[in-house]
């Protein structure tokens, strides 16, 4: 009997190794086949995603939206203006004066002055710049930049005797208008109006 068991599992191993070694080669497709197929997937996926993302527009939609977007922009800076600016503290708020002038009220500006002794002594400023028209406020807002680095290094130099009486607060402001109309040139500032001047 142990005779017959033994007997007969080498044959039962060897009729499911026949089948085993049947059955994977019916089961298995070539591996050429698989790859083929991914490689069509893949790339009639991303034909079909470029044809679809990089289709150019036509050019007259293009040229009209584009002028649509711009006239948007415009119209928001324009509301933007009239009521006064953005909700941001840093930004200069506008309105308007009489005869078509237009104000604009910059945010403050502070400064560490220079003293004899040494002291630390601050300069606080908000002023208004006078400008003739629209066209001239929108100058302003590129050259920001560029017109607070003119306060920080013009005021800095500043002692607090220079700002002493009616005579130093007029120095102060036509020496900030020539600075602010060489920042802005060709437009122009009409006037600087000092409405906040505070030493400390």
């Amino acid at each position: 009997m142990a005779k017959e068991k033994v007997k007969e599992a080498p044959a039962g191993e060897g009729g499911e190794g026949a089948e085993g070694e049947e059955a994977p080669a019916k089961k298995k497709p070539p591996m050429l086949i698989i790859i083929i197929a991914a490689a069509v997937l893949v790339l009639g996926g991303g034909g079909a995603a470029a044809f679809f993302l990089l289709k150019p527009k036509p050019a007259a939609e293009g040229e009209k939206a584009g002028e649509h977007g711009k006239e948007k922009k415009k119209e928001k800076k324009k509301e933007e203006k009239k009521e006064g600016g953005k909700e941001d503290k840093n930004a200069p708020k506008v309105s308007e004066g009489p005869n078509g002038v237009m104000f604009v009220t910059l945010p403050d500006v502070v400064v560490n002055m220079q003293t004899a002794d040494g002291r630390p002594t601050f300069l606080k400023l908000k002023l208004t710049l006078e400008m003739p028209d629209e066209e001239a406020v929108e100058t302003l807002e590129p050259n920001m930049p560029r017109m607070q680095d003119m306060f920080q290094t013009f005021l800095r130099e500043l002692r607090p005797e220079d700002l002493q009486g009616s005579q130093g607060s007029y120095q102060l402001r036509m020496e900030i208008q020539r600075r602010v109309n060489l920042v802005i040139a060709p437009a122009k500032c009409n006037a600087v109006l000092i409405e906040e001047m505070l030493i400390n």
